[in-house]
């Protein structure tokens, strides 16, 4: 292996480990603002131990999520120098109003949201509640626009220095609004609140299993339905509002999402298939028209086939199909899972449902699956570029690291996040057999205005 293609795994690696907890974390505290605000509305105590309990996970999440996360950026300099020198002005704007707007939100309600709950009024601990979220939200925003710049960049141009080439900041808010970061951003967001809310559904499902808490359990489970309902027809409207955008800014992309190498008018949907890149086909089952109904609203619209870019500037395939394909479908199958449940809850059927909470409690795998293959999807489909159009990645890595010292920081990053995702899922499942806490009556605390 070579230090291009071991700086790529880690990067791979440590992002992916990274991104299973900021999803869980903006989704969860969506639905904290939402249990918090119920428990002052109604101030029924139940709504008071969810947001209780639920909080303990929250804080769980994101405490694993920052010390995950701190490393990609320092991989940015030490793998990745080249790129790092020529999108510094415009890359490192976004990161630093990520750590000025978003995390000094996040964590500094956070000790609030914590240990506040009889050391401030319950108004200003709802407060807290929603500043962290809006923290969480605002921290996707910024890296969505700093990734989408990547994929469609805008608002800068290229200067030349002593170091070499330079791409600098000419108007910020068309970096902010390029073209794909409003499709991008919501479709990440929509993803999250579904992540969010899986895993709740699973926790519900749980002690519902159980036969523990079944109160909390099914009011649980209400709200994170909603969410879930709610995230899942949010994703298929960006979704196709993004596949829309990559037709017109990244056509190569989208001609791998589908396996077309040929223009094709009309161009089929593939709802499954096998693309064999020697031959260039794809055998499998396809709607005919569709993806150019989908894309143009015509089912006669041509589609650019990926034959109309040089060899080498076209992405792997089968790898962007298969990912993009089964995220999909994923998200399909969620879709009518919920829709099963929210039908057996309104029969009353759910806490006697054995087989469908036990599909509950394990799917919240499959949302975190589908990022991730919507990540692969979104990355790998991009390439060679790094910076769309402008640097490819083979251009973009360290020229002085060393294979062997990235090979060696690889597996060390392994154990590490192995260590880690073992500490997590210890106290998460500690967490979770204990249960919440069994409350009669609000705490004078908690009764102040």
């Amino acid at each position: 292996m070579d230090a291009e293609l071991l700086a790529r795994i880690q990067f791979a690696i440590t992002a992916g480990f990274h991104f299973l907890f900021p999803p869980i974390s903006i989704g969860l505290g969506l639905m904290l603002v939402i249990m918090e605000g119920l428990y002052l509305k109604t101030n029924d105590i139940i709504y008071h131990q969810m947001t209780h309990f639920w909080v303990k996970v929250f804080g769980l999440v994101f405490a694993i999520g920052v010390a995950s996360g701190i490393v990609m950026e320092f991989q940015f300099g030490t793998n990745w120098s080249t790129y790092s020198r020529y999108v510094g002005d415009v890359f490192g704007s976004a990161l630093a109003a990520e750590g000025i707007f978003a995390f000094f939100l996040e964590s500094g309600f956070l000790a609030i949201l914590l240990f506040g709950w009889d050391k401030v009024s319950p108004r200003m601990h709802f407060f807290s509640t929603v500043m962290v979220m809006l923290g969480s939200h605002f921290s996707a925003i910024w890296i969505l626009v700093a990734n989408s710049w990547m994929q469609t960049p805008a608002g800068y141009h290229i200067v030349e220095t002593a170091h070499g080439l330079r791409a600098e900041i000419t108007d910020f808010w068309a970096l902010v609004f390029n073209p794909t970061t409003i499709d991008r951003l919501s479709h990440t967001i929509a993803a999250s609140w579904q992540t969010g809310a899986w895993f709740v559904l699973s926790v519900g499902a749980f002690y519902l299993l159980k036969q523990k808490y079944t109160d909390f359990a099914m009011r649980s489970i209400k709200i994170a339905l909603v969410v879930s309902l709610i995230g899942s027809f949010g994703q298929l409207i960006s979704g196709h509002s993004s596949a829309k955008t990559l037709a017109k800014f990244q056509p190569a992309k989208l001609a791998a999402f589908e396996g077309h190498f040929e223009a094709q008018a009309p161009a089929p949907l593939y709802v499954v298939g096998w693309v064999d890149e020697t031959n260039r086909s794809v055998s499998g089952i396809k709607i005919p028209g569709m993806l150019s109904f989908l894309v143009h609203g015509n089912f006669q619209a041509p589609m650019v086939g990926l034959t109309a870019f040089p060899e080498d500037e076209r992405p792997p395939v089968n790898i962007v199909f298969q990912s993009y394909h089964w995220m999909v479908l994923i998200g399909l199958f969620l879709i009518g899972l919920s829709l099963a449940t929210a039908i057996s809850m309104w029969l009353k059927k759910l806490p006697n449902s054995r087989t469908l909470l036990w599909a509950l409690v394990f799917s919240v795998l499959l949302p975190h699956i589908a990022n991730m293959l919507g990540w692969m999807a979104a990355e790998i489909g991009r390439q060679p570029w790094i910076v769309y159009g402008l640097l490819r990645t083979k251009d973009a890595i360290s020229p002085i690291v060393e294979a062997e010292k990235v090979l060696a920081s690889l597996i060390m990053f392994i154990l590490i996040y192995a260590l880690l995702f073992a500490v997590f899922i210890y106290l998460l499942n500690d967490k979770i057999q204990k249960g919440p806490e069994i409350e009669t009556e609000p705490t004078e605390g908690r009764r102040r205005a």
